[in-house]
């Protein structure tokens, strides 16, 4: 614990050393398409005098001025299963990036899928030691929270403080500066594979890159996806993505739960290649210009060109109607989302004031789907797209580009974390405390 405290506290050195530098890369290494955008940080009132939405959204201080996007290589399931095809996708992606933005960068902010996420609610309490809290009294609460064993081979991805309980006022966002006597916390953490960590890390150095900052999908695409008030109210954002769906929910303004089903639109395009015996690319295409999940009376005639170069005339001049294709796609949208319900109501999901569900992700465009996921998850389900940022293409404003989008606004604004503060007591002092307590209830 303490070398990924370290490890996170020198991320964020370093992302400070970028902001001032005014260039950063975004880096968002998904199943289907790796996406790449370069940041530069000009300031706010250089932004204003410009056009775009500016303060509003909250995207003040940065512009895109470098956008790539390339197929996706040696990643499945949203973790790095070939290293060598994914370094050569992120330099590709990279290298036009910085064509296009005719800078060099050397940090990059990354984010990941899959990944096997888990999600834990601590706390912790402390006396304010001089009346007035300060910086180090919020360390100490920090440090106070019982981690709990989640177990060898896991890292701490995200860990942040959704609460604060300053003597009887509770629902305090910051409560620095603020006059009480007993502090208390709540902190949501998630873990994920130290493996998928190391292999993304050890990629970007491969890149001839330094990492300054690694965040979850599920994270940033809610963040991106989610307006304000579904924020703050409380809803769920589910990214649909190529090999991983995103699952996070959202309330006061922090995420509170994240987890992730390990299926993704690549497996429908799968489906649809062993069903009508086609490629992937084909599948794929047929799957983007004809697809859907629900049916209608005139589907039964609308025929679809499957094609073909395997030089059987019969064959490459197959016809499917698009209600079969509707039959091959519409289980295995429904099985994903039968494993997010499952998820959800896992989370407790129903017992909160707001039931909004939010979906996006490249995934999420499939015709209909909004429908169904309305019957199988919901009553109040709407498809998100990522907010406006200044200077990003029309091309690249859609629901697949959600995670990446909401990576430059936790670049450019992150939420405080546990290794924001200097974190004084030592760990391994905490675990044994844990172990004399344990003895003490079980002896």
């Amino acid at each position: 614990m303490n070398d990924l405290y370290s490890t996170q506290r020198a991320m964020r050195n370093m992302r400070k050393a970028a902001m001032q530098r005014g260039v950063v890369a975004i880096l968002d290494v998904g199943s289907s398409k790796i996406v790449c955008l370069i940041l530069r940080f000009d300031g706010t009132d250089k932004l204003n005098e410009g056009d775009g939405i500016g303060s509003l959204a909250g995207q003040t201080g940065f512009r895109v001025i470098g956008v790539s996007t390339t197929r996706s290589r040696g990643v499945r399931f949203g973790e790095i299963s070939a290293m060598s095809e994914t370094e050569h996708a992120i330099r590709t992606a990279l290298q036009s990036a910085q064509k296009m933005a005719q800078i060099r960068v050397d940090h990059v902010i990354a984010c990941f899928s899959g990944a096997e996420p888990r999600s834990y609610g601590v706390d912790g309490s402390v006396e304010i030691e001089n009346t007035v809290v300060s910086e180090q009294d919020v360390a100490r609460v920090l440090s106070s929270c019982d981690v709990p064993d989640f177990g060898p081979g896991r890292d701490v991805l995200h860990a942040q403080p959704v609460n604060f309980a300053l003597d009887h006022r509770s629902g305090l966002n910051d409560p620095r500066g603020q006059i009480g006597q007993h502090l208390k916390t709540d902190m949501h953490m998630l873990t994920v594979d130290a493996a998928a960590i190391q292999n993304l890390a050890h990629c970007v150095r491969r890149c001839d890159l330094e990492l300054a900052g690694v965040a979850s999908s599920a994270y940033v695409s809610g963040i991106s996806a989610l307006v304000e008030d579904e924020q703050e109210l409380g809803a769920a954002c589910i990214d649909m993505g190529g090999g991983a769906t995103s699952v996070s929910i959202f309330m006061k303004k922090h995420m509170i739960y994240a987890d992730a089903v390990r299926m993704g639109g690549d497996h429908v395009t799968s489906d649809i290649s062993m069903g009508l015996q086609v490629p992937m690319t084909t599948a794929e295409r047929i799957k983007t210009v004809n697809g859907g999940v629900v049916a209608t009376g005139m589907d039964d005639r609308d025929m679809i060109d499957i094609g073909g170069d395997t030089g059987d005339w019969d064959h490459d001049r197959r016809q499917v109607s698009r209600a079969e294709l509707i039959g091959i796609m519409r289980p295995r949208v429904e099985e994903i989302l039968e494993d997010v319900r499952a998820r959800l109501d896992a989370a407790g999901f129903d017992h909160l004031a707001s039931q909004q569900i939010v979906l996006t992700g490249g995934g999420s465009q499939i015709p209909g789907l909004d429908g169904l996921a309305s019957k199988i998850l919901g009553q109040q389900v709407r498809l998100g797209r990522p907010l406006r940022v200044h200077g990003l293409p029309g091309a690249t404003t859609g629901p697949g580009f959600s995670s990446a989008v909401g990576l430059c606004l936790f670049a450019a604004h992150p939420q405080d974390e546990w290794w924001d503060f200097e974190i004084l007591e030592n760990y391994q002092g905490r675990s044994f405390k844990r172990a004399i307590k344990w003895f003490k209830d079980n002896w």
